[in-house]
């Protein structure tokens, strides 16, 4: 088979590879498209040190090689159907395992689940884990309820854009921040209310505070912890974290938390029960994924680096046919 490889240094390779061998409970997924998460970074750069070479991709949808069903792949492994954390054993498809930057991936058949019907081959490898991401952040920790006002950091991102549809979806009012107003108006037509522009913002978290303040922050930046509890607007206000791509050191204001009975909530990912729902989600809504651009497997170089520069709007997908 075809596949792009990250070797030392970084370096990703276009090349050839003996095909995947199924092991106990696995199956062949013959790939039409993988998508990219940030993580692909993370791999590629060796912030995770993971043994290479190794084939990158987490998200990815296919055909079963054994039945012929159109699927997506769930990427968590070792995630118990039913279980609320994943296990010691939990692993991420595509690293240390290899993954879907390739035509083919051997994956466990539990982890196979079906394509949603309105979504083309680039949809539906765009938003699994990233709208799973975004589901359990919002609902299973962050218990999101229709009449609530959620704020959403960094409007663009994959698990941004998929965050504003499935909030607006349930009901909520959604606020953004963007460094961009381009990007701040396209969340507009994802369904977000209005944003707050950091970037030209002396202080964003009282510019939220005038907006109403919100019952709920997402928040993947990591070094924004305190301004992102600064902008919620009463107490038991909650601010889930999944990601530091700001800056993993944080100070904060203890006191006004505890009086304030806030919570700082960590998450990542989702259960099987999670992406359950978030199936549901999809075969009920009518939003859609969003795709920045599409490309050729033998371009992922080109992908990894536009998606490196943030410039992106919404998720980047290769071909893998």
């Amino acid at each position: 088979m075809q596949a792009v490889r990250v070797h030392e240094g970084g370096t990703l390779a276009y090349e050839t590879c003996a095909d995947p061998e199924p092991q106990g409970g696995e199956v062949l997924v013959e790939l039409r498209c993988a998508g990219l998460n940030r993580r692909d970074l993370l791999v590629t750069s060796g912030v995770y040190p993971f043994p290479l070479p190794l084939i990158p991709g987490s998200d990815g949808a296919g055909v079963r090689r054994d039945t012929s069903e159109e699927v997506v792949i769930y990427s968590a492994l070792g995630w118990a159907a039913g279980a609320a954390f994943p296990g010691d054993d939990f692993q991420i498809l595509g690293g240390p395992r290899d993954g879907t930057y390739a035509e083919l991936v051997a994956v466990p058949a539990a982890n196979l689940m079906p394509k949603p019907r309105r979504f083309s081959w680039e949809e539906a490898a765009a938003f699994p884990l990233a709208a799973l991401t975004a589901y359990r952040a919002l609902f299973t920790r962050g218990g999101l309820l229709g009449n609530e006002t959620v704020l959403v950091l960094g409007a663009g991102s994959g698990v941004s854009t998929f965050a504003v549809q499935l909030a607006s979806q349930h009901g909520a009012r959604v606020l953004v921040t963007s460094s961009s107003d381009e990007k701040i108006e396209r969340a507009r037509e994802l369904g977000a209310d209005t944003g707050v522009n950091y970037a030209s913002t002396a202080d964003w978290p009282a510019a939220v505070k005038e907006l109403g303040g919100a019952d709920l922050v997402l928040d993947a930046i990591g070094s924004t912890w305190q301004q992102s509890l600064d902008c919620l607007r009463g107490r038991g206000g909650r601010v889930v974290v999944f990601g530091g791509t700001g800056g993993t050191d944080v100070a904060l204001q203890v006191r006004s938390l505890y009086f304030a009975q806030q919570a700082l909530i960590g998450t990542m990912m989702g259960s099987p029960d999670d992406f359950a729902g978030l199936l549901r989600m999809a075969e009920q809504g009518t939003w859609r994924p969003v795709i920045d651009s599409v490309r050729p497997l033998s371009e992922a170089t080109a992908a990894v680096e536009r998606m490196g520069t943030g410039a992106q709007f919404g998720k980047l997908v290769l071909t893998c046919d």
